[in-house]
């Protein structure tokens, strides 16, 4: 008997420590809210297009420019004088009839064409929404080949309601769209200008 009671003592040490350590677990979790949907979920009625602050958005890059330049210039100039000497037959054979004439025609014309276009895609993140709703993009991305790093920087402003449902937009209904091209290298270098090119640019 004696032996009985020790056992049935023993456990019910256990099962009283093992209640007191359940409780003090349970007041470090949150209580319950009641809901079943977390606030760190999404939303079953929302898509995933990017809407706040720190979402992610892919732009279709897609723009061509071409500028033209076209200049012609004319110029017509003519001048005439003559002089006669009216003193007698002998002043008139030493000194005969005395004309002198100039004529100056110039006609230049010069054209100058300059096309880009470049297609790329690029993901942005929000950075502002402003009160409207409006969300502002900046974007940028980098790559290195053979000692030539190319950028490309993209900012802007979209409208949600502008967004695929794939979260894409096509650059074309970007507001306000800046997109810079930079690259930095061996190519960069040799397409500056050299100072004596910009020495004779100033001079001529």
């Amino acid at each position: 008997m004696k032996v009985l009671g020790l056992l049935l003592l023993g456990c019910w040490l256990s099962m009283s420590a093992m209640s007191d350590e359940s409780g003090r677990l349970d007041s470090l979790l949150p209580a319950p809210s009641g809901s079943l949907w977390s606030e760190l979920g999404g939303s079953l009625y929302e898509d995933f297009k990017a809407r706040r602050v720190g979402d992610l958005l892919t732009v279709v890059v897609t723009e061509s420019t071409t500028a033209s330049t076209n200049a012609d210039t004319a110029v017509k100039k003519s001048e005439s004088a003559s002089t006669q000497a009216g003193v007698g037959p002998l002043l008139k054979l030493l000194w005969p009839e005395l004309s002198a004439g100039g004529k100056t025609d110039l006609s230049a014309s010069g054209s100058t064409t300059r096309s880009g276009r470049i297609t790329t895609r690029i993901t942005v993140v929000v950075v502002e929404v402003l009160p409207n709703g409006v969300l502002r993009v900046e974007g940028r991305r980098s790559l290195k080949i053979n000692e030539e790093t190319q950028t490309l920087i993209f900012t802007g402003l979209v409208r949600i309601r502008d967004i695929r449902s794939d979260n894409t937009i096509p650059s074309a209904l970007v507001a306000n769209a800046q997109i810079q091209f930079e690259g930095k290298g061996v190519v960069g270098s040799r397409q500056r200008e050299g100072l004596i090119t910009k020495l004779f640019k100033v001079l001529f």
